[in-house]
């Protein structure tokens, strides 16, 4: 990465304002439940279909 890009964007924001940028976004994504109920369905959708990932998921499901 260069240092140019820590000019960008929030990159280049003070830690005060990264933070307040970040609650602020948790909260207004926390008070969609119906948008993260899409987006977690979409996720869930989109994994499902690489066969070989879930076939890994279900052989470790009965391993510790």
């Amino acid at each position: 990465m260069s240092s140019s890009d820590d000019n960008r964007g929030l990159a280049s924001a003070d830690e005060e304002t990264k933070e307040r940028v970040a609650k602020a976004g948790g909260e207004a994504r926390a008070q969609d439940k119906e948008g993260l109920s899409e987006a977690g369905r979409k996720g869930g959708e989109t994994v499902s279909q690489d066969r070989e990932h879930m076939s890994e998921i279900g052989k470790k499901g009965g391993q510790r």
